[in-house]
């Protein structure tokens, strides 16, 4: 599968049950507290996962055991009076447990907003690939830019609830890496977790006919350079449209970082928007994956086709 239109889960209305599960590391639970408070707020009935405070016994970096995060997941999704399934955080560990994931029961399931970024990445990817449904790269609900950001809750809402007041959008940081208009269906995410999705078997076999999202968090400019060079001697970049890049926080000054994303993305002859405000900075916009978009990287603005759902 390339870059292709996916199917739209419907939005949100007030009072709808909706699950918060934790697929990959572990949560802090004050912050999870103050996440569900806020989904609460909005009129929501946010439902904790039963392992969602959880810890391994004893990999002390995943919330708890591989079988336990892929179960509260796929009953979460498989549930018909939850209609939406929101990530606690990102951290490391779906790719431990997204092949445990019953692919038959979730694509027979009514499709939600999946709303996750950074290791959610892979069940981004593993959504499109395997049930053929749009998902979310939005904030996590025990995350500090869901908490503590205004701007990055109001329009995270406003996707789930309103998505056709959100169909441009635009960061007062954005820019051109490489000037330009393109159209094509977004994809993408993690940079490192796209990369070390390679040659997984049920991986996407590139970003052809797509706009790309890009962005990541603590890896330094070399490892970034290595994981878009894996990318392009694959061939996974062939074909790409456009690509749109977010934020890189921790990954050392700015300068070096985008010296990497000119070397490695300025050849491809394709328009590149630069710090477009999504991802791990102090403000994240919420994007839809697997919906068409023009993206205008003079200036700044990804507009979509459709609203996010339907």
């Amino acid at each position: 599968m390339t870059a292709a239109e996916l199917r739209r889960p419907p939005r949100l209305h007030p009072g709808d049950r909706v699950a918060v599960v934790a697929p990959s590391g572990p949560i802090v639970a004050e912050r999870l507290d103050c996440g569900l408070d806020v989904l609460r707020g909005w009129d929501l009935d946010p439902v904790a996962a039963p392992h969602v405070r959880g810890t391994h016994g004893t990999l002390g970096h995943l919330a708890a055991s591989d079988e336990d995060r892929a179960r509260d997941l796929q009953n979460a999704w498989c549930d018909p009076s939850v209609k939406a399934v929101f990530t606690a955080r990102g951290g490391y560990g779906a790719q431990r447990m997204v092949d445990l994931l019953d692919w038959s029961a979730l694509r027979s399931a009514a499709a939600k907003p999946l709303i996750g970024f950074s290791d959610v990445t892979v069940l981004h990817e593993a959504f499109a690939v395997r049930a053929g449904v749009s998902t979310l790269h939005g904030p996590a609900v025990a995350g500090e830019v869901f908490l503590k950001d205004d701007a990055t809750r109001e329009q995270l809402r406003r996707t789930l609830f309103a998505p056709e007041s959100v169909r441009t959008l635009t960061s007062a940081t954005a820019r051109p890496l490489v000037p330009g208009r393109a159209r094509g269906v977004t994809v993408g995410g993690c940079l490192a977790m796209l990369a070390t999705e390679l040659g997984t078997p049920w991986a996407r076999r590139g970003a052809a006919g797509g706009l790309l999202l890009l962005e990541d968090v603590g890896e330094p400019p070399y490892r970034i350079d290595r994981a878009l060079t894996q990318l392009l001697r694959a061939g996974w970049l062939d074909g790409v449209n456009g690509i749109v890049l977010g934020s890189w926080a921790r990954c050392g000054p700015y300068e070096r970082v985008r010296e990497v994303l000119v070397d490695r993305l300025g050849g491809l002859g394709v328009p590149v928007a630069e710090e477009f405000g999504f991802g791990h900075g102090d403000s994240a916009l919420t994007l839809s994956l697997g919906v068409p978009a023009e993206l205008d990287a003079t200036a700044g603005t990804l507009s979509f086709a459709h609203p996010a759902l339907v």
